[in-house]
């Protein structure tokens, strides 16, 4: 199965769970910015958690499916259409053959997953089909899509042609058919424009002055202009030091939140570099990455502090809710 790009969207690349194993040699580890709309959209067509997805961001494409295919949307709201009728996400949808899918203005988010089914396929670079745009490498030539490209799905699992038999045995006149259920209220992420983040203290945070410790928990900041899959500028209180001192570069993660000299908060992402130097404050909640990857510029965040414990049982109970969900999947297709 192949799709054609009509409309490549504002920001659309092809991304999977990410690669790893290479920070070692200064390669970033790039992949989803928001893991669970991610992997949500593989399983609910029968995909590997880290199969390749197509990342929109904010203005979605237009695509055409050469061949009937299983998609399934999650993540930001796009408003994506087929034949002018609403598509709805976290849901497995039969599509079929010719159909074109639109994306209109975005309603919530910043960032919606296209899971197809078989995973789209894109040569494998250091193990993953992540695009790292700054490099230049990986996903579908290194770069965004453009009109013109042709992705190609690859062979498709079990579970899916079982949910393409059932959903197409229901099709009549229309161009595409929604399973009847979907991912579940316990896995839909609360997307919003001015969300609270959880966060734990970061290994600098005794650097920092008493009153940049309490601003950081308890006043807002806004998210400059000047941000993208690296990492997020933060606008609010300026954080300072008790004193100025020299840090050797160490390793960052996704959430990360450094304070460079000028004292504006940096939020490290999915292309964050491999190391950093820049003092650490906090270190978001892994339960937490969707919220922040779901922001856009002009949006408005609060950092509330919880113990490691505390983050460590939260996702845990993620993982559990995803678990779960794949047995009601499983159960389903029966």
């Amino acid at each position: 199965m192949t799709i054609r790009v009509i409309r490549p969207g504002l920001l659309t690349t092809v991304q999977d769970a990410g690669r790893y194993g290479y920070q070692k040699h200064g390669v970033i580890v790039s992949g989803a910015m928001d893991p669970v709309a991610h992997r949500a959209a593989n399983l609910l067509v029968g995909n590997c958690d880290a199969d390749a997805t197509l990342e929109m961001t904010l203005i979605g494409p237009a695509l055409e499916f050469t061949e009937d295919a299983l998609i399934a949307i999650c993540g930001a709201d796009l408003s994506p259409t087929i034949a002018g009728v609403p598509v709805p996400l976290w849901k497995p949808v039969w599509v079929k053959k010719g159909a074109v899918l639109e994306s209109g203005g975005c309603r919530a988010g910043a960032r919606s997953y296209l899971a197809v089914a078989g995973g789209i396929q894109v040569p494998v670079v250091m193990n993953s089909s992540s695009t790292y745009l700054r490099a230049g490498i990986g996903g579908h030539e290194g770069r965004p899509l453009r009109a013109g490209d042709v992705l190609k799905a690859g062979p498709l699992p079990e579970q899916s042609t079982m949910m393409i038999r059932h959903l197409r045995s229901h099709a009549e006149e229309g161009a595409f058919v929604p399973a009847e259920w979907g991912i579940g209220p316990e896995l839909l992420p609360a997307y919003d424009s001015s969300p609270v983040i959880r966060a734990m203290r970061g290994s600098q945070w005794d650097w920092f002055t008493e009153a940049s410790q309490e601003a950081f928990f308890s006043q807002a900041f806004r998210i400059s202009p000047q941000s993208d899959r690296m990492g997020y500028r933060l606008e609010g209180p300026v954080l300072s030091l008790v004193s100025q001192t020299e840090l050797i570069s160490e390793a960052v993660s996704f959430g990360t939140v450094q304070v460079p000299a000028e004292g504006k908060p940096i939020v490290l992402l999915a292309d964050r570099q491999t190391t950093g130097g820049y003092p650490k404050i906090a270190q978001i909640a892994s339960v937490d990455l969707p919220l922040i990857a779901q922001t856009k510029p002009g949006d408005v965040i609060r950092f509330v502090e919880i113990s490691r414990a505390e983050a460590e049982a939260l996702l845990l109970e993620r993982e559990y809710s995803i678990r779960q969900a794949r047995l009601g999947i499983q159960f389903k297709l029966a």
